[in-house]
């Protein structure tokens, strides 16, 4: 049987010049199956427009910590919230709280589950540098995940920081961002390659990509429609700068 592979991405919030690089490499590629891990929106000036895009060429799409709370965010929560929630129509905030939380593939005799953040929570954040328990956290199933056959590779966004660590047997890794990277100012995906629906042992690959845009019209563009927090995004995305560890910003 012939392999196959399926791009990855996380985390494009908003960033639709960014997102437009990446499919652009993806198909590329030759590849025709996407999976999205959320966090669509926030951050970045043109959430709408992601979400009709993902929901048009993503196969699965997941819901990321953004997604799951900015649509109920009320206009006392925070101004600045208001803004990327008012960005939205409401068929859209309705998909995006409702999408699912995990999603399950079969890849050459490997179990792989996907989410945004962990498999507790969307909200729950597990860090590069996590305890041994969080590792194997991570592998369990939960409520939110449910109780399939427990996954030998797990794959998840949130983080905005690409790895990849294997342990005992297991893969963990995070697909980066494609529209708000911080641990190089590149938008990342993976691709993952093998025998889909495969039980038995079979070639296997997990590819971390990087794709180089010019970040400089999103940021215009963030301007031009008086987007909040417009200059700790820019640098963001200029730097992979954090916003809370950028001097001008910190307490």
């Amino acid at each position: 049987m012939p392999l196959e592979r399926i791009a990855l991405i996380s985390d494009v919030h908003g960033n639709l010049t960014a997102l437009d690089a990446v499919l652009a490499d993806v198909e590329a590629r030759g590849i025709d199956r996407i999976v999205n891990l959320g966090d669509f929106v926030g951050k970045g000036p043109r959430g709408s427009e992601v979400v009709d895009r993902c929901a048009k060429v993503c196969d699965v799409n997941i819901r990321g910590n953004w997604d799951d709370h900015l649509p109920t965010w009320t206009d006392e929560t925070s101004p600045e919230m208001v803004w990327w929630r008012d960005e939205l129509r409401e068929d859209q905030r309705d998909w995006l709280t409702g999408l699912p939380l995990s999603h399950d593939l079969l890849i050459s005799g490997r179990n792989v589950r996907l989410f945004h953040a962990s498999a507790v929570s969307p909200h729950v954040r597990v860090r590069a540098g996590h305890t041994a328990d969080e590792f194997e956290g991570m592998f369990l199933n939960t409520p939110m995940t449910g109780h399939g056959p427990a996954p030998s590779v797990v794959g998840y966004g949130d983080i905005h920081a690409a790895f990849v660590e294997v342990e005992g047997g297991r893969t963990l890794f995070n697909v980066g961002s494609v529209g708000n990277p911080l641990d190089e100012p590149v938008p990342s995906y993976v691709v993952l390659e093998g025998i889909t629906d495969e039980p038995g042992p079979a070639p296997f690959g997990l590819q971390i990509v990087r794709v180089p845009y010019d970040v400089e019209p999103e940021i215009s563009l963030a301007a031009q429609l008086g987007m909040p927090a417009l200059e700790p995004y820019a640098v963001e995305l200029r730097t992979a700068l954090y916003r809370g560890l950028q001097p001008n910003l910190r307490s």
